[in-house]
C-alpha cells in the first residue's frame, strides 16, 4: 500500500471521527438545555411545596421562627451547599451532586415560608408569573442574542456584591428608601444575569462532546444558576406587587 493511500485512509477515520463528535454535540446539546429546564423547574416545585408546608404547619412555623439560632443554621446550611455544590461539582457524582441540589431547594423553602405569612396567596401567585414572564423572556434573549454579553460579567458580579453589602447595611439603618432603591437595582441586576447566565450556560453546553454523567453536571450546575437568578427576581419583584396581609 502507497503512502498515499495510507494518508487518505487516515484524513478519512479523521473526518469521520471529527463527524462522530459533531453529531454527538449536536444530539447531546438540546438534550442538555431540557435538563436544566427541568432541574430547575424541579427545585422551583420542590421549594413552593416546602415553603407552603412549612407555613401552613404550626408545628413547623413555630420550629423555624421561633427561635432565631434555627434561621441562622438555616441560611448557613444553604451557603454552605451553594459553595460546595458549585466548588466541588467535578469531584461529585451526578447523584450526590442532583441530591445536594435537592436538599437546598427544600432548605430554601422553608426559609422562604415567610413570604406567605406576610403577603397574600394571590398577590404571591401573580408576582410568581409576573417573575416567569420576565424571566423567562429574559433568558430566552440571553440564549438567542449575537450580542457577547461576556464583557458584563465582571460589572454583574461587582454590583452583586455591592448589592449584598449595601442590604447588610441597611438591616442597621432600616431606610424604607434605601429599601426601595435596593429593590430597583436588585430586579435590573438580576434581569441582566439571568441573561448573561443563559448565554453562558448555552456556551459551556455547546462545547459538550455527549450526554456523559461530565456534561450533564455541567447542566445540573447552569439550572443552579438560573435557580438562584428566578429566586431572587421573583423576592426583588414581591417586594413591588406584593400585597400585605395586614
Amino acid at each position: 500500500m502507497e503512502v498515499q493511500d495510507l494518508e487518505k485512509i487516515v484524513e478519512q477515520q479523521s473526518s469521520a471521527n471529527r463527524m462522530e463528535r459533531d453529531l454527538a454535540k449536536s444530539a447531546a446539546f438540546p438534550a442538555l438545555m431540557r435538563k436544566v429546564y427541568l432541574w430547575m423547574t424541579m427545585a422551583l416545585v420542590i421549594t413552593g411545596l416546602c415553603a407552603w408546608g412549612t407555613a401552613t404547619s404550626p408545628a413547623m412555623v413555630q420550629l423555624v421562627f421561633g427561635n432565631q439560632a434555627a434561621i441562622w443554621v438555616l441560611f448557613f446550611a444553604e451557603l454552605f451547599l451553594v459553595g460546595y455544590t458549585t466548588l466541588r461539582i467535578q469531584r461529585l457524582s451526578l447523584a450526590t451532586a442532583t441530591t445536594l441540589f435537592i436538599i437546598y431547594s427544600a432548605l430554601n423553602g422553608v426559609v422562604l415560608s415567610s413570604i406567605f405569612m406576610v403577603y397574600t396567596m394571590t398577590s404571591i401567585a401573580k408576582v410568581f408569573f409576573i417573575t416567569a414572564g420576565t424571566f423567562g423572556v429574559t433568558a430566552l434573549y440571553g440564549a438567542v442574542t449575537k450580542t457577547d454579553l461576556t464583557k458584563f460579567g465582571n460589572l454583574f458580579l461587582m454590583a452583586l456584591f455591592g448589592l449584598i453589602i449595601a442590604t447588610v447595611v441597611n438591616l442597621f439603618m432600616q431606610s424604607a428608601r434605601f429599601d426601595l432603591i435596593l429593590s430597583y437595582i436588585g430586579v435590573v441586576l438580576f434581569v441582566g444575569l439571568t441573561a448573561w447566565d443563559s448565554q453562558q450556560i448555552k456556551r459551556a453546553l455547546a462545547m459538550q462532546g455527549g450526554l456523559d454523567e461530565t456534561s450533564q453536571k455541567v447542566a445540573l450546575l447552569g439550572a443552579l444558576e438560573l435557580y438562584l437568578d428566578f429566586i431572587n427576581l421573583f423576592l426583588y419583584l414581591l417586594r413591588f406587587f406584593g400585597r400585605s396581609n395586614n
